[in-house]
């Protein structure tokens, strides 16, 4: 059965890669984005996810039009990478605004909508990095991590309703979200932090860049999207990233912190 979806994020990677997959095989996609877009297939929305005014008025545009909407995707996102210490206030507030306020912005303009029909599915992007803490990506980290615990919570407070909450937990893929991310520039000028941010930065960079292509992830969106009884958390990663989520589970914490400093090398160099 064919189905109305709205997803965030659509103009580029994931979103735009999973919105013309779900489009082809006879969805109703409306993506939203913040710049002009258009697609034979698509409805694209302009609209910026932090701006929950705007936001209600084209969901309830959409609903008016289409007497339902079954799937929203929470997509839209971005990265700023520096130390956790020298972040200002801006970049926090941008940060954790867009990918976690956003997705609860969109959250709260489609339920209303969804606890009327008794039914409806909200996917939202998490990341690896939601359930472990990335050196020199904290508040990525953090912002994903509020995805987690919101996600969940709201999966027990709407089921009821008929409503199913899922959560996609991306590793490393090679998308245009390594070229958008943006770094701090006290982080890269600080004589501490500076050589290890660079350091580990390049790491990051080589592993994105070389990371699975967004059709892998697209294609499993898709399975959820169709799946009538759909897991909470979805792992979408090569087999050492799924690997570092079954560790982090199941050792100490102090040790899985060692990892991490180990892999991303954020230990200063000895003079």
């Amino acid at each position: 059965m064919n189905k109305v979806i709205i997803i965030t994020g659509a103009s580029s990677g994931f979103g735009k890669t999973t919105a013309e997959l779900l489009s082809s095989h006879g969805h109703k996609v409306y993506g939203f984005c913040r710049r002009e877009m258009s697609h034979p297939s698509i409805t694209y929305v302009q609209c910026d996810v932090r701006d929950s005014e705007t936001i209600a008025l084209k969901v309830k545009e959409i609903y008016d039009k289409e007497g339902h909407i079954d799937v929203l995707i929470n997509n839209a996102g971005m990265g700023i990478g520096g130390s956790l210490e020298m972040a200002t206030e801006e970049e926090i507030d941008t940060q954790m605004n867009v990918n976690f306020r956003g997705c609860v912005n969109m959250c709260q303009k489609v339920l209303p909508y969804m606890r009327k029909q008794r039914q409806g599915k909200i996917i939202n992007f998490s990341s690896i990095g939601g359930v472990m803490g990335l050196p020199y990506q904290g508040f990525y980290s953090a912002s994903k991590f509020a995805i987690e615990g919101f996600t969940e919570a709201l999966s027990a407070e709407v089921k009821g309703f008929g409503i199913q909450l899922s959560m996609v937990e991306p590793g490393d893929f090679a998308t245009n979200f390594t070229a958008s991310r943006k770094n701090s520039q006290s982080t890269m000028d600080d004589p501490d932090y500076g050589p290890i941010f660079k350091r580990s930065l390049g790491l990051i960079e080589k592993e994105e860049n070389g990371g699975l292509t967004p059709d892998v992830l697209a294609r499993k969106i898709e399975k959820i999207v169709n799946a009538k009884h759909p897991r909470l958390r979805y792992v979408v990663a090569n087999f050492e990233q799924w690997l570092s989520v079954v560790l982090k589970r199941i050792i100490p914490g102090n040790w899985f912190v060692n990892i991490l400093v180990d892999y991303y090398k954020t230990k200063p160099e000895k003079k």
